[in-house]
């Protein structure tokens, strides 16, 4: 079997776009899978063998002292391929391709130079030219690599302007199978759920699903949140509003209580600030909500008003505007026969088009594609 090595100093193992979409995709086809990434101890699960990094005590201590171990651990495998998954790791690419021979692929999760734009802790006079900076020696290294692969199309678009044309979207769809069992019946119950699912910081729109629930006429209704605070201040603050009472905070939780949860919930939320990098951002929550069949609300955003529109299956709304949110809601709830119809449209395009299905293809052509040069 032909090695492969995985690395991240970022994630954590079982990433859902890193370990069960790409490397079980990889393992399925015959290939032999290694990823390297923060843990506890090595070990081998369900045939991928984890190489544990320690864990970082700091964003320094990572993109210095972590990244660095990450590169011997990777020229030991001796693998065919290389694929990593973090911006970090660019000082180290072209070494590794110089020192092992093998090929080297840049998976880019996310639109960098656009999310620098938003750092709270880069001084805001600084980012615009930090963000220029990176953009420039990003692209200058990916040109030597020998495969891009971008999680969204904007990204790929980005990297052709620079004349990079070595590179594939694989978008980041929910795996579909997963949700073959997994239904919602919106607005079927007594209790009226929202949900969200993801990180939580102030620029995800925590303050404004929470403040939400104010202006809503049911008083049966709760706000199921799964996931972990980015921003301890921000935690607090939420937890003094009067409407947290209307919380049911979860932290993060299994993929099987997340399936669980999906499926008790009304209405699944997207309401990102219009950050740069979140305008044009995949949005693989809003993916998951319309699997099971929940009726989305998310931020009009072009890339959300296109998935919205085009598959009829939720309603945008301003993120910054607790009241239009609590408006939407209001819509839903008392039109439900609506909101069920949105459920099943955005389940069906999932089933039908949106799904990883279709994407690991493009994964393993890829591989096949390196391997044969």
């Amino acid at each position: 079997m032909v090695k492969i090595c995985h690395i991240t100093t970022v994630h954590y193992p079982f990433d859902i776009r890193i370990f069960h979409k790409e490397l079980k995709t990889l393992k399925k086809a015959g290939f032999d899978p290694v990823l390297i990434a923060p843990w506890k101890r090595d070990e081998k699960i369900e045939g991928i063998k984890i190489k544990a990094l320690s864990f970082p005590k700091n964003r320094f201590s990572r993109m210095v002292f972590l990244t660095r171990k990450a590169m011997k651990l990777a020229e030991r495998e001796k693998a065919k391929i290389y694929h990593f998954h973090d911006p970090e790791f660019l000082p180290y690419a072209l070494r590794l391709k110089r020192k092992t021979k093998a090929k080297v692929i840049y998976d880019v999760h996310e639109d960098i130079p656009k999310q620098i734009l938003s750092k709270e802790w880069i001084p805001r006079f600084f980012r615009p030219v930090i963000s220029k900076i990176f953009d420039l020696y990003e692209k200058n290294i990916s040109r030597k690599l020998d495969f891009i692969i971008s999680a969204w199309e904007k990204i790929e678009n980005e990297f052709k302007k620079a004349g990079i044309f070595n590179i594939e979207t694989i978008t980041n769809y929910p795996i579909a199978s997963e949700f073959e069992g997994v239904k919602a019946f919106p607005f079927s119950r007594e209790k009226i759920r929202l949900i969200y699912v993801g990180g939580i910081k102030r620029s995800r729109g925590i303050k404004e699903m929470v403040l939400a629930l104010r202006y809503l006429k049911e008083k049966n209704i709760e706000l199921l949140i799964l996931g972990k605070f980015l921003e301890k201040s921000v935690k607090k603050e939420v937890e003094k509003l009067p409407e947290w009472e209307k919380v049911k905070f979860l932290g993060w939780v299994s993929r099987e209580r997340l399936k669980k949860e999906l499926s008790r919930a009304d209405v699944g939320l997207y309401c990102l600030w219009p950050e740069p990098n979140h305008l044009w951002s995949l949005p693989n929550k809003v993916f998951e909500y319309m699997a099971v069949g929940l009726p989305v609300l998310a931020s009009n955003f072009p890339i959300t008003r296109k998935i919205l529109i085009n598959e009829k299956c939720g309603l945008l709304v301003d993120p910054l505007n607790p009241k239009d949110i609590a408006k939407k809601i209001q819509f839903l709830i008392e039109h439900r026969k609506i909101a069920q119809e949105m459920g099943e449209n955005g389940r069906r395009a999932v089933f039908e088009k949106y799904n990883w299905e279709k994407e690991s293809k493009k994964l393993i052509k890829i591989y096949e594609k390196l391997l044969k040069k």
